[in-house]
């Protein structure tokens, strides 16, 4: 299991869940934005590729030695551990949701991102707190999932007044 402690809190203001992912450039993308952003991520399997931990490494680089990666066996392991920790699921997706810019975060909030091929299950929206999309320019359907994640992290974290410090990146 990679599971990384690093100079961020794990108890964060702010959490990113990656349910079934397929494409491991896109995770790793995803856990880059996570550890530049010092939030963890919950992983939610099975993904869509080799998730081993040579291959989740290979796909997040270095970044991940500075990420926190909580992996979950399936939705209903995850959604069992979330009830338990109270935190708040806000399903990024394009189907009936609330504008992202509107909705108004809250610490502890988990913004859970779905597959790539076919996004969240109903139970999974059934589920969430909440349902968020981004506004689009009208006939298009929808973002990268990693660029859709990095806009959704930082509008919560600026809401949040969590965004890491302005020139921390000085010795890195």
């Amino acid at each position: 299991m990679v599971e990384v402690e690093n100079s961020y809190p794990v108890a964060a203001k702010l959490r990113l869940a990656l349910l079934e992912p397929d494409i491991p450039q896109n995770a790793g993308t995803l856990f880059r934005l996570a550890a530049c952003m010092g939030i963890p991520v919950d992983f939610i399997e099975p993904a869509g590729f080799d998730a081993s931990d040579r291959n989740l490494r290979r796909a997040g680089l270095d970044y991940l030695a500075h990420v926190h990666i909580e992996r979950h066996l399936d939705f209903a392991h995850f959604e069992r551990w979330r009830r338990n920790h109270r935190y708040r699921l806000i399903l990024a997706t394009t189907h009936g949701a609330q504008n992202a810019y509107a909705f108004a975060f809250q610490p502890g909030d988990i913004i859970m991102l779905g597959r790539e091929s076919a996004g969240a299950p109903p139970h999974v929206h059934e589920a969430a707190d909440a349902r968020i999309a981004l506004p689009l320019a009208p006939g298009l359907r929808s973002l990268n999932i990693a660029v859709a994640g990095a806009m959704l992290v930082g509008e919560a974290l600026r809401q949040l007044d969590a965004l890491p410090a302005f020139g921390s990146t000085e010795g890195k």
